[in-house]
């Protein structure tokens, strides 16, 4: 069944300027064409609605292009949907995310929704007044890289953990830590971060995503229909990975941490002052120690 603009428009429910829009970036393909008139198809409302699904998942419109037009496979997407970090109790079943301190959903026309729940998302705002830190630092932080939202449905949201990080940074502040000089070194180990990051994703992609991807174009060459157990070994892995990862970080930082901080007292302060923070400080090493996986110490 052929449709013009304007039928397309109300049987997908996005406006003309959107769909021309994702047409000129090459999402959606050109209509044909009888002479001035331009008409769609089936296959055009099933590609907005998979356009609408990747976005409500996270995906970026640049994702989104490589994955419609097939440049990313199904593997890639599975992972993608696993890196954007989306839980079923942050997303709403249609695809809106749920603010968790006002168990509102961010969608228009929506009552409110009181189950929020520990899993889900807030907007900046939203993330300001639970934190009591003011939205001008919030953005601020955010400006510098050092506050990093999720993509979901197209709108930047935030986790429980960013609440817990801001927090962690006001106390900082209270105890008299200058602003200036937290952000200085928080961006300085934002660089040093990224720089190990890009590095341990190299590591992934070469001796974990490659393999797996070369066994699946081989099952799939060879008519082996285990196209679904490989992407699903694919999640697996990054699953397993990436906590592990964090957890020998997590070790490695506090452990030069404490390391860093016995060294420092050890030079400058009184003996009450080395004996009081040397006691307290192996408190939080032997604290590392038990919650800490044997096989990652």
């Amino acid at each position: 069944m052929e449709m013009r603009v304007e039928q397309l428009s109300a049987r997908s429910e996005m406006s003309v300027d959107t769909i021309r829009y994702y047409q000129s970036k090459g999402l959606l393909e050109p209509p044909r064409r009888q002479g001035r008139v331009a008409w769609y198809d089936e296959g055009h409302l099933d590609r907005l609605s998979r356009i609408r699904a990747l976005q409500q998942r996270g995906f970026t419109l640049a994702t989104i292009a490589r994955l419609v037009s097939g440049e990313l496979d199904a593997a890639d997407e599975a992972l993608l949907g696993e890196l954007s970090g989306l839980t079923a109790t942050a997303v709403d079943p249609d695809g809106e995310a749920r603010g968790r301190h006002t168990g509102e959903r961010t969608g228009p026309d929506h009552p409110p929704d009181p189950a929020g729940g520990p899993d889900a998302v807030f907007t900046i705002d939203e993330l300001a007044a639970e934190t009591g830190v003011p939205l001008a630092l919030l953005k601020a932080v955010e400006a510098e890289g050092l506050l990093i939202p999720r993509r979901i449905g197209g709108l930047d949201y935030y986790t429980a953990e960013d609440v817990d990080a801001a927090n962690a940074g006001l106390l900082l502040l209270e105890w008299g830590i200058p602003l200036s000089a937290l952000l200085d070194l928080a961006r300085r180990h934002h660089q040093a971060t990224e720089a190990v990051a890009a590095e341990a994703v190299d590591l992934f992609s070469t001796y974990v995503r490659r393999p797996l991807r070369a066994d699946r174009t081989a099952n799939a060459e060879d008519g082996d229909a285990h196209g679904d157990a490989d992407v699903d070994r694919l999640v697996q892995a990054y699953a397993e990975l990436l906590p592990a990862v964090n957890t020998l970080v997590t070790n490695h930082f506090t452990r030069t941490l404490v390391i860093t901080a016995l060294d420092h007292v050890e030079r400058s302060g009184s003996e009450a002052m080395r004996r009081a923070i040397s006691d307290q400080v192996a408190g939080a090493d032997r604290f590392v120690d038990a919650t800490t996986p044997v096989a990652s110490r």
